[in-house]
């Protein structure tokens, strides 16, 4: 049996495992531990790796992001900073017809900037709407169906958890990630938001009204949202601006909103050593999904499994867009199965080469030429008038300038090599984007769909079959973004320098 064959063979034994209810980290690593030891004969190599990959794993300076945003999530939570946001998006929203789930919805988008975790965001959210949700009328399957979507913000709009995941996977900047990611997490939220419209129209009694809040009312809940609004400019602000590392502004938020919850009376001493043991268990069932991974990831490296995957897509001659469709759709498909960060950890190192080598030609050359010579002008640097206008001219008809030009402007970055080095950038980070979003869509994807579990299990009176019905609709809203980020990749690059 060849390399290639067990590398194979081991992924439906792995979701065999995962099918016996194995707990995903211990999976993946017994399959990695397994795996290792019949393709190199004996148990020696298998031993050594988990020496050396317990070490590379975790000595990794950017895993310390997780924790932190774990931490902020938490203080957040005992600074009260989910009902205020709830309390200000429901002064706006809540007279209007669904108007109440349309503000949990803008509620979870607002905390989902200062926690990062998606079943953190549902789980907290749902325990500040679901009591008014049921206040108001609102049914019960369409209440549990509004706030799982509604968690799923939590892993999109930066700071994201799984976004620092891909970032160190694929070896992509995490702040332009982040910034990549801004204008889809809004679209969600607006898609969320106009579902929440299209469904109370389509089922009138499923969903009640509340009385309008005054002027008054509404600026007062405004101003108690302000921390939220300080935590979200401070980290994310600081790290745009660098300031300081996506690290050290995970470490700033922690702080600040530590200080919050302090000030506000929520963090006490028993509080905060709850806080600390919640997000060292959350952080150590994290870190052993990591370790799972990258043990099977380096099993199905020395297999040569990925090498051949992507040099069998190369030569099959399929377009890129047919392939980036088909890992879409396999995404699509294990999410009913599997957790986010477990499908990101186990397919990341397979599918990333295969779409590294896809020529999407997201920047040309005249892209990168007018993007450097706008930083040249920028930058104060001096070039001739005529030079100058005649580059121009030619950028802005389409036209390449010439070698002899560039050496004349003294056009920096713009070889052939500089391109290529752009596109795999950008293609990594719309990629990454599109990926998180498919996961996304997978956390409330019957039949398993984390998110749905956890909202029901807090709303034991709502039958699953409800949740999974009235969430279909969210699920629509979540294609639909989905294919408008595929054919306009603009719209997920558009923040981010060339």
């Amino acid at each position: 049996m060849s390399d290639i064959t067990i590398g194979l063979l081991s992924f439906p034994a792995l979701l065999f495992l995962i099918f016996l209810r194995v707990p995903i980290g211990l999976a993946m690593f017994l399959a990695g531990l397994v795996g290792l030891t019949i393709v190199s004969g004996d148990t020696t190599l298998a031993f050594a790796r988990l020496k050396s990959e317990t070490f590379t794993t975790f000595s990794s300076y950017s895993l310390s992001i997780i924790p932190m945003f774990l931490l902020m999530g938490h203080f957040a939570t005992l600074g009260g900073m989910s009902q205020a946001l709830f309390k200000a998006a429901e002064s706006f929203l809540g007279h209007r017809k669904g108007g109440v789930a349309m503000a949990a919805v803008g509620a979870c988008a607002g905390f989902g900037a200062i926690c990062g975790s998606s079943l953190a965001t549902a789980a907290t959210m749902s325990r500040v709407a679901l009591p008014e949700l049921r206040r108001y009328g609102y049914s019960g399957g369409f209440s549990t169906a509004t706030l799982a979507a509604g968690g799923t913000l939590g892993i999109l709009i930066p700071p994201s958890i799984v976004l620092v995941i891909y970032a160190i996977l694929t070896e992509q900047n995490i702040a332009k990630l982040f910034l990549a990611a801004f204008i889809p997490g809004i679209l969600a939220a607006l898609g969320y938001m106009l579902t929440i419209s299209i469904y109370v129209r389509l089922h009138p009694a499923s969903a009640g009204t509340r009385p309008r809040v005054t002027y008054a009312e509404r600026l007062k809940a405004l101003i108690a949202v302000w921390p939220v609004l300080l935590v979200f400019v401070a980290v994310v602000g600081g790290i745009y601006q660098g300031w300081f590392t996506p690290t050290e502004g995970a470490a700033v938020g922690a702080f600040g909103t530590g200080l919050i919850a302090f000030l506000g009376g929520g963090l006490t001493r028993h509080t905060l050593s709850e806080s600390f043991y919640v997000t060292a268990r959350s952080t150590a069932m994290i870190f052993f999904i990591v370790l799972g991974a990258a043990f099977y990831n380096g099993f199905l490296a020395l297999t040569q499994l990925p090498q051949e995957a992507a040099a069998w897509v190369g030569a099959s001659g399929f377009s890129p867009w047919t392939i980036l469709l088909i890992i879409l759709v396999f995404y699509l498909l294990l999410g009913c199965l599997m957790d986010s960060l477990s499908m990101i950890l186990l397919t990341i190192p397979i599918f990333w080469p295969i779409v590294q080598e896809l020529d999407f030609n997201l920047v040309s050359m005249v892209d990168l030429q007018a993007a450097r010579l706008d930083g040249m002008i920028a930058g104060g640097k001096e070039i001739p008038a005529v030079l100058l206008s005649e580059a121009q001219a030619m950028l802005a008809n389409g036209q390449e300038l010439s070698r002899e030009m560039t050496r004349e402007i003294k056009l920096r970055g713009v070889s052939e090599g500089a391109l290529n080095r752009v596109n795999i950038e950008r293609t990594a980070i719309w990629f990454g984007i599109l990926v998180l979003i498919v996961v996304e869509v997978g956390l409330i994807t019957p039949p398993v769909g984390m998110n749905l579990f956890v909202i029901n299990a807090m709303d034991r009176k709502t039958s699953m079959v409800d949740t999974y019905i009235a969430v279909l609709y969210f699920v629509c809203s979540d294609l639909v973004r989905v294919i408008l980020l595929v054919v306009f990749p603009i719209i997920t690059l558009i923040l981010l320098p060339i």
